[in-house]
């Protein structure tokens, strides 16, 4: 027996709502076929006219929604739903006061009933979007709760998980971008098993989150792949919007390609006649333009004109921003923010006052405004524990980092130079966390990575889809559990210049985006140097290179060639970026550095000008010195303490902390690193047997090791090791049942002070924005290891194990981690790129 029109007609809604269209209009034109009825045939064109607006047709879909409101004899609900579905439409084209309007209507006649039906629920769900794009959070989030309550009620499942993942995204214009990711990744597998459709817009709202938390890369790729799956849809709306977005993400750090992105979703629009969403795309592509080709930006009226369009669009909060930007260049009056705007909008704010400060040569009043605003920053950043987390959404800042560097530097004052290159070190470890709870469930997530990762290995593991699915709910976890904790304070220079003994100098490296500098600080002073920027960057262009292919090459036919192009390149980088900066600190043999992203890659151990020099790469002078502090807090003293002042009473204290309780030691060998059992034997050998713990071959698992990492007070683990450009908590190295991974170390309770990572890479870090350096390092300094010696580039097998060995001795005997590599590289005479990370002292 044939379908009846409302059978058909039910099957059409389910595949509509499950993004299945081609299937939808099969099924309605088939129950449009078979009716008489003018009620169920004006329902079956709503449905249709929802279908026509989600592949591309939005005039058509709107001028069939208003025919069939327009036949007599239809019931009052199914006016009502019409009207709903009108107001839908009214949505996706951008305009927003009327949609509103419509759905309001559509909803205050279905409250009216008395009966808290679906249809209800999904006119809120529709409200809510408008509202959402109207930045009206707290209706827009009252909305959908609403709308939750009556999807639970009928146990819809589908809906309620779309509901809950719209919550999700009311929380990410609300900048709580963990409740929103969270929100976003449980509803996901729901959403995907409805159809790829719903999966593709899940991931674009997803992709949105990605980019506000900083993680721009994987945003873009997630955004390149929506689009195309709109686009094999012939979703024509939904598509532009996918290139919008990622036009938005390419802003902060690819202008001419976010130009480029921006008008193809431009085309997109006008041609589907969306007036408000080509206006958002103008937009973006207005600030590209204005970042791409700062000398001929566009004019202040095009910024206004789109400005004017956005606003009677219904998009506020982007039209403010436009007009900020149209004021950059100083001329006329700067447009007032209101405080409870949004962050991002209040940033920009202070962004355009500095640059305007700045163009005006009020180099203090630049200050101001950057400073004002990084504060604002700060205080957001307080939401969040996560490092990945913090590290990342300091691209909100980066413009504003840059402005104050540059205008410090260009006032060349040491106080307030040294100021804010403690800003730009500081920013993503302002905010203290708190360890998060050991969670079963992430330890077995990691672990199917592993596994997935052995399987996978020889191929690019990270497109694998079952990889995605996990890697994102291992993020979600991550962001959820790990909670902030109190602010951490800044040292001023006078500060600094008091904590400092006679034979240790500062040196804090400046990169302003075009100038290098450094600030050298002494217990008698400061004194700002200037680096020649392109000298510099002549001689670290093919470093990694040459390091790496040192490595390789060492002994063979070609190795004298390398080391000679090596030696050549580290000499240049001595006599320009260190010699400068070591000539205003002649007494000092012992050296805390800090740098910039921008010299990241510096191999300071094998430079010329640091053969037995001590030093320590601190992620900020403020947290070296607050670490080196916590030694004179942590050790109970006898009457017979030392007093005085300086490294020789910290030293002293060390010992007497080790006499109080023996250390204890612990190594890891990975597999298939020919020396490693010989490396950590070797070491082992300095320490008392009774101390150590060894595992190798098939006891060195990730969960002996962590548990290991556990009960020592230091840690040397010799393995191969791989850092993750695009995700380095995705960093690790290679163990018999797999990878440990940057979120393995979070799991373990109590992390040792001092942390030897014999592994290629794991010394580097990803540069996030400008300032911020992301690597395992920095995982273990953040889970709080006082000490990490890795080695950013590949090292010989042979000359890890003798020099570890060496170090080894050293800290057994007494001395300090720098102190005790500095000696070994003397002792040895092998130069390695093995560097202290953190306190080295």
């Amino acid at each position: 027996m044939p379908l009846s029109a409302s059978e058909l007609h039910r099957r059409g809604v389910e595949a509509a709502n499950a993004r299945r269209f081609t299937q939808a209009r099969r099924a309605l034109d088939a129950a449009s076929a078979r009716t008489d009825d003018p009620d169920l045939r004006a329902r079956i064109d709503g449905t249709i006219a929802y279908v026509l607006g989600q592949t591309g047709e939005p005039a058509a879909a709107e001028q069939l929604c208003r025919a069939a409101l327009a036949r007599p004899g239809l019931t009052t609900g199914t006016i009502t739903v019409l009207s709903g579905q009108l107001g839908t439409l009214l949505s996706h084209a951008g305009r927003l006061e009327e949609a509103e309007t419509t759905l309001t209507q559509a909803i205050d006649a279905l409250t009216a009933v008395g009966a808290e039906t679906i249809e209800l629920a999904n006119c809120l769900m529709n409200r809510s979007v408008v509202r959402m794009q109207r930045h009206e959070l707290d209706a827009c989030t009252a909305d959908l709760r609403r709308a939750v309550a009556v999807y639970e009620a009928a146990d819809a499942a589908e809906p309620l998980a779309e509901a809950r993942h719209n919550l999700g995204y009311a929380a990410l214009l609300g900048g709580d971008l963990v409740t929103a990711l969270t929100l976003m990744t449980r509803s996901r597998p729901t959403l995907a098993a409805t159809s790829d459709l719903a999966a593709a817009i899940s991931d674009l709202d997803r992709a949105e989150v990605l980019r506000d938390a900083g993680l721009t890369t994987e945003a873009e790729t997630l955004l390149a792949q929506v689009a195309r799956e709109f686009g094999a849809q012939r979703m024509r709306q939904a598509r532009g919007e996918a290139e919008f977005h990622r036009a938005r993400s390419l802003l902060r750090h690819d202008p001419a390609a976010a130009e480029r992105a921006a008008h193809t979703a431009l085309r997109r629009f006008t041609a589907l006649d969306n007036h408000a969403w080509a206006a958002r795309a103008e937009a973006v592509r207005l600030e590209a333009q204005q970042r791409a080709r700062p000398r001929k930006p566009p004019g202040a009226a095009e910024f206004v004109r789109v400005a004017k369009t956005l606003e009677r669009s219904g998009f506020r909060t982007e039209a403010a921003g436009l007009r900020l930007s149209a004021r950059r260049d100083g001329t006329g009056r700067m447009p007032r923010v209101d405080p409870a705007a949004p962050t991002p909008l209040r940033l920009h704010a202070h962004e355009v006052r500095a640059a305007r400060a700045a163009a005006a040569g009020r180099d203090r009043d630049a200050l101001r405004a950057a400073a004002e605003g990084l504060d604002l920053l700060t205080a957001w950043q307080r939401s969040f524990g996560a490092l990945d987390l913090q590290a990342s959404i300091a691209m909100h800042g980066s413009d504003l980092m840059f402005a104050g560097l540059s205008a410090a530097a260009r006032l060349g004052d040491p106080a307030v130079l040294f100021e804010w290159s403690e800003r730009a070190r500081h920013l993503s470890q302002q905010v203290a966390p708190v360890r998060p709870p050991h969670e079963e469930d992430l330890a077995v997530d990691l672990a199917e990575l592993r596994m997935l990762r052995a399987e996978l290995a020889g191929q690019d593991w990270t497109t694998d889809a079952r990889v995605r699915s996990l890697r994102d709910r291992v993020r979600e976890r991550q962001w959820a559990t790990t909670r902030s904790g109190g602010t951490r304070d800044r040292l001023g220079l006078a500060e600094a210049t008091a904590s400092l003994s006679g034979d240790t100098a500062v040196l804090s490296y400046v990169f302003t985006g075009t100038d290098l500098l450094a600030v050298v600080v002494t217990a008698s002073g400061a004194t700002v140097v200037g680096l020649s920027w392109p000298r510099v960057r002549a001689a670290l262009d093919g470093l990694r290179a040459d390091l790496d292919m040192a490595a390789l090459t060492r002994g063979g036919v070609m190795g004298p060639v390398t080391e000679r192009a090596l030696a050549a390149r580290l000499r240049l980088l001595d006599a320009e970026l260190l010699a400068p900066a070591r000539g205003a600190a002649v007494d000092a043999d012992k050296l805390v550095i800090t740098v910039p992203g921008a010299l990241g890659g510096v191999p300071w151990a094998m430079l010329p000008g640091m053969v037995g020099v001590a030093f320590t790469l601190a992620t900020s002078v403020s947290r070296w010195r607050a670490v080196h502090d916590s030694v004179r807090t942590r050790v109970r003293l006898p009457e017979s303490a030392p007093t005085g002042d300086g490294e020789q009473v910290l030293a002293e204290l060390r010992a007497l902390g080790r006499g109080a309780r023996s250390a204890q030691v612990g190594f890891a060998a990975g597999p298939r690193v020919p020396r490693a059992g010989e490396e950590v034997r070797r070491a082992a050998g300095a320490w008392p047997a009774d101390a150590t713990g060894i595992l190798e071959g098939p006891d060195a698992t990730v969960a002996a090791v962590t548990a290991l990492a556990a009960e020592v007070d230091l840690l040397h683990i010799a393995a191969h090791g791989r850092h993750a450009v695009d995700n380095p908590l995705f960093s690790g190295f290679e163990l018999t049942d797999g990878t440990l991974f940057g979120y393995d170390v979070d799991l373990i309770p109590r992390v040792p002070s001092t942390v030897i990572l014999s592994a290629c890479e794991l010394g580097r870090s990803s540069i996030r924005w400008g300032e911020e350096a992301l690597g395992m390092t920095r995982v273990w300094l953040h889970a709080g290891a006082e000490c990490v010696i890795a080695a950013p580039v590949a090292v010989p097998d042979d000359v890890a194990c003798e020099l570890l060995g060496a170090v080894h001795a050293g800290i057994a005997g007494g001395d300090a981690p720098a102190v005790a590599l500095a000696t070994a590289s003397d002792s040895t005479g092998l130069r390695a790129p093995f560097q202290c990370h953190g306190n080295g002292f």
